[in-house]
């Protein structure tokens, strides 16, 4: 199926709020949270190569889009890309029991705290499309004391993210999905409160209208 132009321009609108373009400086630990794409490993082996922290965490056991497809833990496999490309094993963390957000805030902080790691300033590595709910989960999760974050992404536009049609429709799916969590999640708890603009929440209806609902919580 290829999408046409009104849906792309509605997308679009949704991706860039779900990036925080914030700029980065050396840290304590470099954070990857897990997930089915790979090149997310990539982006934090490449910080961790151009010196940005002494440390790679790498947090992620199956989630639901690997739950049944891989056979080794988000972590496991963000760990060997980033061996494949030259970090050295002893610099590198694993966890790899969490399945959300939040655990993989709250068991990495556990990890750190048994590795005696100090951590004032982290860089936190996620999808393009999960910048702003990773930031808030993590301003709201966090065990310790409050730190300094930054938040990064693969640096790929929208046009270049998806490897196929399909692909970008999955992306289209989980952006709204995300998106509706950002609008929860303050009440129930999980996340701080961000503030949606208006002109990114009616293209969140226009593209829930158009069917991209696969991944919003069955209660709307």
């Amino acid at each position: 199926m290829v999408l046409d132009p009104e849906t792309l321009t509605l997308s679009r609108i949704i991706w860039e709020y779900h990036q925080l373009h914030h700029t980065l400086q050396p840290a304590d630990a470099i954070l990857v949270l897990g997930s089915h794409d790979p090149r997310v490993a990539e982006r934090g082996a490449e910080l961790f190569l151009a010196g940005y922290a002494p440390w790679l965490l790498f947090s992620g056991g199956f989630g639901r889009l690997t739950e049944g497809t891989w056979t080794e833990t988000e972590a496991e496999k963000f760990a060997r890309i980033a061996q494949e490309m030259g970090v050295p094993t002893s610099q590198i963390l694993l966890e790899n029991q969490s399945t959300n957000t939040g655990e993989n805030i709250a068991f990495s902080y556990r990890l750190l705290q048994e590795k005696h790691i100090p951590v004032r300033r982290l860089i936190l590595v996620q999808k393009p499309y999960m910048e702003r709910r990773t930031y808030a989960t993590f301003l709201k999760q966090w065990p310790g004391e409050e730190i300094e974050i930054m938040v990064t992404s693969p640096q790929i536009s929208f046009e270049d993210y998806p490897l196929d049609e399909a692909y970008r429709e999955l992306v289209i799916h989980i952006m709204l999905g995300d998106l509706q969590r950002i609008q929860l999640y303050p009440e129930k708890g999980f996340q701080v409160y961000q503030e949606i603009p208006a002109k990114v929440w009616e293209a969140f209806e226009q593209l829930k209208r158009r069917g991209f609902t696969s991944h919003l919580l069955p209660s709307t």
